[in-house]
């Protein structure tokens, strides 16, 4: 929900979702929510949904107002704004008092550097988990690595906070048969970046989403662990174990490993 595009709050919502891959979410955008009355119609919707449902709302936002933001509290939701304390702790850095008129954010914002966000946004989106693999040629990046491995949210918060254009390609176990790449990937051998997850975490993180299943099973995490590291040592990717880094520490190790400029910011 938003008082604008809700374009943040659903990329950043939907990014962190991701991360329950054993949960399936019902996703609703509520974007322009920017005088009273609108605000008492979201409310009525997520109360609805709360009663049809027997389950407590989840309502990531980016509301300024403050009598907005009053009112969508009053819902039987948990309400998780996007923005909560940077703007207090950015006023008492700077001294100044943050002027509360809904969308200046977006009014502000240099429109090319607004028009590469939103376009790598849109390119991650497209271009996610190796459903199309027609346009890696206006790829910054391709993000490869096994299943689960965190390639989505690091490829959505690179897009909205840098404006690099990421796609991500999961490399499966019939392409871990031997350390070539697959044939739709060896053209951007350049560039590809791997990331690593220990295997613990991995069979951890598998066992939320398929329990007792194969694919979660500590063999066979293991032995895509041996895989995929043959495959990046043969090939030379680049790579980074990201299992006790943060979104923001592993887009940020990428671009300083890679070089890769950033189009905005």
């Amino acid at each position: 929900m938003s008082d604008g595009t809700a374009i943040t709050a659903e990329t950043l919502g939907r990014s962190l979702l991701s991360q329950f891959g054993n949960v399936k979410f019902d996703v609703k955008i509520i974007p322009y929510v920017d005088t009273p009355e609108l605000a008492h119609e979201a409310v009525k919707r997520i109360n609805e949904a709360h009663h049809l449902s027997g389950l407590k709302p989840l309502v990531f936002d980016t509301i300024v107002s403050d009598e907005i933001r009053s009112i969508i509290n009053g819902a039987n939701a948990t309400n998780l704004d996007i923005y909560e304390g940077l703007i207090t702790r950015i006023a008492n850095e700077i001294g100044e008092t943050p002027d509360p008129h809904a969308g200046m954010a977006h009014g502000q914002v240099d429109s090319e550097d607004y028009k590469a966000r939103i376009d790598a946004v849109h390119f991650a989106l497209d271009n996610d988990d190796g459903a199309r693999t027609n346009h890696y040629d206006g790829a910054d990046i391709i993000l490869v690595g096994l299943s689960r491995s965190g390639k989505t949210p690091t490829s959505l918060y690179l897009a909205l906070q840098f404006g690099i254009r990421a796609a991500n390609y999961p490399l499966t176990e019939d392409d871990l048969d031997s350390s070539n790449l697959p044939k739709v990937l060896q053209p951007y051998r350049h560039k590809l970046f791997g990331l690593t997850i220990d295997t613990e975490r991995l069979v951890r993180i598998r066992q939320e989403r398929k329990a007792g299943s194969r694919y979660a099973s500590l063999a066979q995490c293991q032995e895509e662990q041996r895989a995929i590291q043959a495959i990046y040592t043969a090939q030379k990717i680049p790579n980074l174990n990201v299992s006790e880094m943060s979104i923001e520490e592993i887009a940020t190790r990428i671009l300083q490993i890679t070089g890769l400029a950033r189009r905005i910011g």
